[in-house]
């Protein structure tokens, strides 16, 4: 069996469909995919706007930075032509009509594939994020977890 790790920075709406999308392909090919999500990336992974976070113990900056990062990957911004919110929107329709998978849907077919999702403790520290603020069924770790990973991989990525 392969192994890939694919290391998520990016919090682009669709650069999370290009690495949700690899995982998937790679996972169906019966390899072992890893994803690192690490600074902004993390907002894939935060749970819809309803859910309460605890900032008693978030500094002035660690609240302004939750606060201004998106919360839930349908929420993201595109990379390029994102007008204000009205790009996704516009990528989102033509993306139904030809059946392509929403990033929130293409992370649940990772999930059942087994996709190993990696949350970067660091990342989450500096942006006052807390495990609370995550999706449930992730793992928590640092760089050395991910370069452990990486070690043992044919293919790492950076998204």
């Amino acid at each position: 069996m392969s192994k890939k790790t694919i290391i998520v920075f990016s919090g682009d709406y669709d650069k999370l469909m290009a690495a949700f999308i690899i995982a998937n392909g790679a996972a169906a090919m019966d390899d072992e995919v890893t994803m690192f999500f690490t600074f902004w990336g993390l907002a894939a992974l935060r749970k819809p706007v309803g859910a309460v976070a605890n900032s008693a113990d978030k500094s002035g900056l660690q609240k302004a930075f939750s606060a201004m990062l998106p919360k839930h990957a349908e929420k993201l911004g595109l990379s390029r032509f994102n007008f204000a919110g009205a790009g996704r929107s516009m990528m989102k329709k033509v993306m139904k009509s030809e059946n392509v998978m929403t990033v929130a849907e293409l992370m649940e077919t990772a999930r059942e594939q087994g996709v190993k999702m990696i949350a970067c403790t660091m990342s989450m520290d500096v942006l006052g994020i807390g495990k609370d603020e995550l999706v449930d069924g992730i793992e928590y770790a640092g760089v050395a977890t991910y370069l452990g990973e990486a070690d043992e991989s044919n293919v790492n990525l950076f998204i």
